[in-house]
């Protein structure tokens, strides 16, 4: 049985790599941050009582700010291939705690390699490791991305994940470990946080329906993104770790929607018109905007035989379903 450990594993890329894994016959164990409150709704569905039956996934307590713990969970799983998800992973908060972001974001990723290096010396074992860049590292470079486009990021959060990347890199040029970027465009789901713009417009027309909300505040709705499902992209982010050789790939739709294009697909699937009920609000402008993300995945096509499954139209319903199935909406008494 292969052993994963997955930071990040209660964030919409962990839960979804944790089913995927675990249908494979892994055991999966994730690191999570200790909390008063509890913050694993994603992957509750996965849990199995130690009382009640054998668990193939199991949680520990960990952080990427601590670099002990970090080596005293690689001793403790000893895991065949390490997931690096975690991060302070929303843009626009990276501009107002720009510290703590590059400390999480990129110096998180160095103290992670730096001890899955040593845990591999010392036991003189193989560990895989997989570090999630973003799309946001491209930032203001021109468009279709790909594996050789120069990174130009534009917010601090794509500066450290861009830090990460190299990190990456270094650890497997200088000391041969099996180490690997997945460059990730935009993938949402019904999982997606909250304040992230695709949930935030899906979320909003669910509690308008429902009568609990009048409008939906946004900012640039020209930003053009390259949307795919998260379900396809950790997929993905397995198929990396299983080549023979360590390499870095672009994972991405290779089409590309404005902000503007989402409302009107998904306000259009209600037979509403999105103007009626969108404000702008200047206070959700970055100070650097990216405007336009499309990547070129097409190493990934070839050398991974990847391709994603969920296309715009169907991701859009998808999360609007579900969002109103969350507000105790039927989704067929709305929509198309």
């Amino acid at each position: 049985m292969k052993r994963a450990l997955i930071t990040g594993i209660t964030g919409q890329d962990g839960s979804y790599l944790t089913e995927f894994l675990l249908a494979r016959g892994y055991e999966v164990h994730g690191l999570i941050r200790r909390s008063s409150s509890f913050n694993t709704g994603r992957i509750d569905h996965l849990h199995v009582d130690r009382h009640e039956g054998q668990p193939r996934m199991l949680l520990h307590f960990g952080d990427l700010s601590d670099g002990t713990g970090l080596r005293r969970a690689l001793e403790t799983i000893q895991p065949d291939e390490v997931y690096n998800l975690a991060a302070q992973s929303h843009v626009k908060v990276s501009f107002d705690m720009p510290e703590y972001s590059a400390d999480i974001v990129g110096m998180g990723a160095l103290r992670l390699l730096e001890a899955v290096r040593d845990h591999a010396t010392h036991l003189n074992r193989p560990v895989r490791f997989y570090q999630a860049g973003s799309s946001e590292m491209f930032g203001a470079a021109p468009a279709p991305q790909n594996e050789k486009t120069p990174f130009h990021p534009r917010s601090p959060y794509a500066v450290a994940k861009v830090a990460a990347h190299w990190f990456t890199v270094n650890y497997r040029e200088a000391y041969g470990l099996y180490a690997c970027n997945g460059i990730l465009f935009n993938h949402e789901s019904p999982r997606r946080g909250e304040t992230f713009v695709t949930r935030k417009i899906t979320r909003a027309i669910s509690r308008i329906l429902a009568g609990r909300q009048a409008k939906l505040y946004l900012g640039n709705l020209d930003a053009r993104r390259d949307w795919g499902f998260a379900g396809d992209y950790v997929e993905a982010m397995w198929l990396i770790l299983q080549q023979p050789e360590p390499d870095d790939y672009v994972i991405a739709t290779d089409q590309t929607h404005s902000v503007r294009a989402f409302l009107e697909e998904a306000f259009g699937l209600v037979r509403r018109n999105w103007q009626d009920f969108v404000e702008l609000d200047p206070r959700y402008l970055r100070p650097a905007e990216v405007d336009l993300l499309l990547g070129d995945a097409s190493k990934a096509r070839q050398k991974l035989n990847w391709t994603p499954k969920v296309d715009f139209k169907a991701l859009v319903r998808m999360m609007l379903r579900a969002d109103m199935i969350d507000e105790g909406l039927d989704p067929d008494a709305f929509m198309d």
